[in-house]
């Protein structure tokens, strides 16, 4: 994952760049000299990045499926940024960002957003 990316990332999603960097468990410094230079980072903030483009197309496709009026303007982007940072029922009141930052953190997120996918969440 290219340091570069994972600020568009955050930008597509309307939050601060060093909001995603703490999500993902990679420090701002260290992420911002990435960035800076477009060199990739690697282990596990790295695999979070990409676990976070993952929750992105699934957002996405929620969107695309749909089939309400509202749907065609739908920012999915901002709505997953805005949806991480909300306490879910389905994560026993807590945040999806706080998940993040390992695979297992990452697998129950995707079944939560999946979840509302496939309409079985309340």
């Amino acid at each position: 994952m290219r340091g570069r990316l994972l600020k568009d990332i955050a930008q597509q999603m309307d939050m601060p760049s060093s909001r995603l960097f703490t999500i993902i468990g990679v420090p701002k410094a260290t992420a911002e000299k990435k960035a800076a230079a477009n060199d990739v980072i690697a282990g596990a903030g790295g695999q979070a990045a990409l676990g976070m483009i993952r929750l992105l197309g699934m957002a996405r496709s929620i969107v695309l499926q749909s089939t309400a009026d509202a749907a065609r303007d739908f920012d999915s982007a901002k709505w997953l940024g805005r949806w991480i940072e909300t306490p879910q029922p389905a994560l026993g009141g807590r945040k999806p960002a706080e998940f993040l930052d390992t695979p297992t953190g990452l697998e129950i997120v995707s079944k939560a957003l999946g979840a509302i996918e496939s309409g079985a969440y309340q």
